[in-house]
């Protein structure tokens, strides 16, 4: 086959598996795997995929195989001259998604290492490689649109990622020969999104990705007029409860990954949430546990947290018990690159209390979580719900007053505090909800566990600041939220916030910042 042949037959094959048509697109590709270096590149996606959503060590280990020996077919020699930088763009993504199920599957040093080297090399070639399409020596032939969409896709995504880490992190990986411009990495998304090339849908995914959702986690969303924005809106309403049901037609419409149902369970567990649908929000988080192998600590939190919302007198689902649902959530501990997830650290350490025989009960665990998830900016244009979520935290609240003080009272009341003042700006409400914030503030030295609440609630004052004008004052606070305060829970998500702040006010971010994340 010629590679024009090639690249029609994987565009058909990409088409095939989009359309829900899994089992088709790989019969398609099949044939040709130890032939043509994009059959066997997109064959080999296809799995790595599937082995991300499973997280099964089976699945892992034959993507990252597979991918192995597509790199080997785009290594070897006899290429006409024309096809050569079509093998050198697949052989960088072979490279890095080698990488990625490296991190994925192996937790000691020596395969962190060798992965970093991975990442490295194949941002190299994507490097040489659009400096060489951009240069006069570049011949274009009858398919430069799939080589110019696979490097713009390349370099589009090292530059947004890496521009998303804080500046001194960014100059430790500059050392090692990597740079990051967000602008820049999101035109190449956009050019790449735009035309008509095999990578043109993974583009379009990653700008998805990186505006419905990082910029939400990282709370600099701002609208952005690329073409995909017409679809990132229609999501973003979907997200805001607009159209639930069609969370619900995903589910419905194919059967053979079920693990792009666990995507859909995750977004309605938190539109049900958003609706204070305390038991609906369980009965999605009780599917995740049950299905999902990603995150089992994240699910059964959210399962105990979401029944412990409900009165005390109001029969369970299942008869399972809140507090016992708690207490499992240490034992469902995992790694991912040989970390935990910071949720899940997050989640493990809230639990701590319930390790008691006479436990002192959460507050409202489930609003808490959903602020780790940006879950009140995302109700910022549904007053009814923030109404909502402002009557749950004066009730707890009142609860809280009325009950014998603990050693966690103080902590109980900072935390409520911060929540109701996120609902004040939702409303509108400023004073009052610079008045929460720099309640929590001014309770620093008393506060005994939840010591993420001081730097987030200095980020969420400087953020109202931001939006009242008041630049001077807020780059003041971001900068104090950055370098005073070390080891507490979620450190990572706030240190990328501020930075993003920083960055939204085109601030000096300082001297001072740690590398250590």
């Amino acid at each position: 086959m010629t590679l024009k042949e090639c690249l029609d037959e994987c565009m058909e094959a990409l088409d095939l598996f989009l359309n829900n048509h899994f089992n088709e697109s790989l019969e398609r590709l099949r044939p040709r795997v130890n032939e043509s270096m994009y059959h066997a590149l997109i064959y080999a996606t296809v799995l790595e995929m599937q082995a991300m959503m499973t997280f099964q060590h089976d699945d892992i280990s034959n993507a990252g195989n597979t991918m192995k020996s597509a790199q080997e077919v785009c290594q070897r020699s006899g290429f006409p001259q024309d096809c050569q930088l079509h093998a050198e763009v697949c052989y960088a993504e072979c490279l890095l998604q080698r990488a990625a199920l490296t991190f994925l599957q192996d937790e000691n040093m020596v395969s962190f290492i060798k992965g970093g080297i991975k990442v490295r090399n194949s941002y190299l070639i994507y490097k040489d490689l659009h400096a060489f399409i951009k240069s006069h020596s570049c011949i274009k032939g009858p398919s430069h649109v799939h080589l110019e969409g696979g490097i713009s896709f390349g370099m589009g995504a090292f530059n947004l990622t890496l521009s998303l880490f804080p500046p001194r992190i960014l100059k430790v990986l500059e050392f090692a020969g990597f740079s990051g411009d967000k602008e820049y990495g999101l035109s190449l998304l956009h050019d790449g999104a735009t035309g008509l090339n095999l990578r043109s849908m993974l583009c379009a995914l990653l700008l998805l990705c990186y505006y419905t959702f990082l910029t939400f986690i990282l709370g600099s969303a701002v609208y952005h007029p690329c073409i995909c924005f017409r679809r990132i809106s229609q999501l973003s309403y979907q997200i805001m409860l607009y159209h639930m049901a069609l969370f619900e037609d995903g589910c419905k419409a194919q059967q053979a990954w079920k693990q792009f149902h666990h995507m859909c369970y995750w977004e309605l567990m938190w539109c049900f949430t958003y609706k204070r649908a305390w038991k609906m929000a369980y009965f999605y988080a009780d599917l995740l546990s049950q299905e999902s192998r990603w995150s089992k600590a994240m699910y059964v939190y959210m399962k105990a947290a979401c029944l412990s919302m409900l009165p005390k007198d109001e029969a369970r689902p299942f008869g399972e018990d809140e507090v016992e649902l708690f207490r499992q959530v240490p034992t469902l501990k995992q790694k991912i690159a040989g970390k935990s997830p910071p949720t899940e650290k997050f989640a493990i350490r809230k639990a701590r209390r319930y390790k008691s025989p006479s436990p002192v009960r959460l507050q409202v665990p489930v609003l808490e979580m959903m602020y780790m998830w940006n879950g009140f900016s995302m109700i910022s244009k549904r007053p009814e719900l923030t109404e909502g979520m402002m009557q749950t935290l004066v009730e707890a609240e009142r609860t809280l007053l009325e009950s014998p003080r603990n050693e966690y009272s103080l902590d109980d009341h900072c935390v409520i505090h911060l929540l109701k003042g996120l609902c004040f700006k939702n409303q509108g409400l400023l004073e009052a909800a610079e008045e929460c914030f720099s309640k929590v503030y001014s309770s620093e030295k008393k506060i005994k566990f939840d010591h993420y609440l001081v730097p987030n609630s200095l980020v969420e004052l400087s953020l109202l600041y931001i939006d009242q004008g008041r630049r001077d004052e807020a780059i003041k606070l971001l900068h104090k939220a950055k370098q005073n305060y070390k080891d507490y829970s979620m450190e990572s998500r706030t240190q990328f916030r501020v930075h993003a702040a920083l960055a939204k006010l085109k601030a000096d971010p300082g001297e001072d910042e740690d590398t250590h994340l």
